[in-house]
C-alpha cells in the first residue's frame, strides 16, 4: 500500500502553522517534499522527520528557533567607470566566495549604469559578512585626493 502523503494545506493544520510557513519550510530544505503539478507533496515519514514525533506534534515541540539576523544594505557609487567599477564587482565577488561556506548565507549583486558612471551593489547577509564587504567597498573606493 502506498503512504499517505499530506498537501501543504494539510501539514500546515495538522501542525497549527500558517501554509505560507510550511512552503517556506519545504523551500528551505527543513521539510521535504515532492513537488507534483504545481503542488508540494509531504510523506508522512517526511513530516515526523520534521516534528521528531509523530504528526500533530506541537511546533514548540518539533522546532527550535535559531535567532538570525541578516542586513540588506545597498551602496550607490557614482562618477566611476566601467573598468573600476567591473574590478570592483570582481574584487567584491572574490571576497564574498572565499568566506566560511558554513556561515550565514551572503548575496551580493552589483549593477553598474554606464550613461550615469554609477554603480550599485546589493548585499544581503550577516552582519559580519556585510561589514567586511562594506569595509572593502569603503578601502577601494577611497577618493586618492
Amino acid at each position: 500500500m502506498a503512504e499517505a502523503l499530506y498537501s501543504v494545506e494539510q501539514v500546515a493544520e495538522l501542525l497549527g502553522l500558517h501554509v505560507r510557513t510550511v512552503r517556506n519550510y519545504v523551500r528551505d530544505g527543513r521539510l521535504k517534499a515532492v513537488r507534483i503539478g504545481k503542488q508540494y507533496r509531504i510523506s508522512r515519514a517526511n513530516l515526523e522527520e520534521l516534528t521528531g514525533s509523530g504528526v500533530g506534534a506541537t511546533v514548540r515541540e518539533s522546532t527550535r528557533r535559531v535567532r538570525a539576523v541578516e542586513v540588506s544594505t545597498v551602496v550607490q557609487i557614482d562618477a566611476i567607470g566601467r573598468a573600476d567599477a567591473d574590478r570592483l564587482s570582481i574584487l567584491l565577488t572574490s571576497a564574498s566566495m572565499s568566506r566560511d561556506p558554513d556561515g550565514p548565507n551572503l548575496r551580493l549583486q552589483t549593477i553598474y549604469d554606464e550613461e550615469r558612471a554609477s554603480m550599485k551593489i546589493v548585499i544581503f547577509g550577516g552582519t559580519a559578512d556585510t561589514a567586511e564587504l562594506l569595509r572593502l567597498v569603503d578601502v577601494l573606493t577611497e577618493d586618492e585626493s
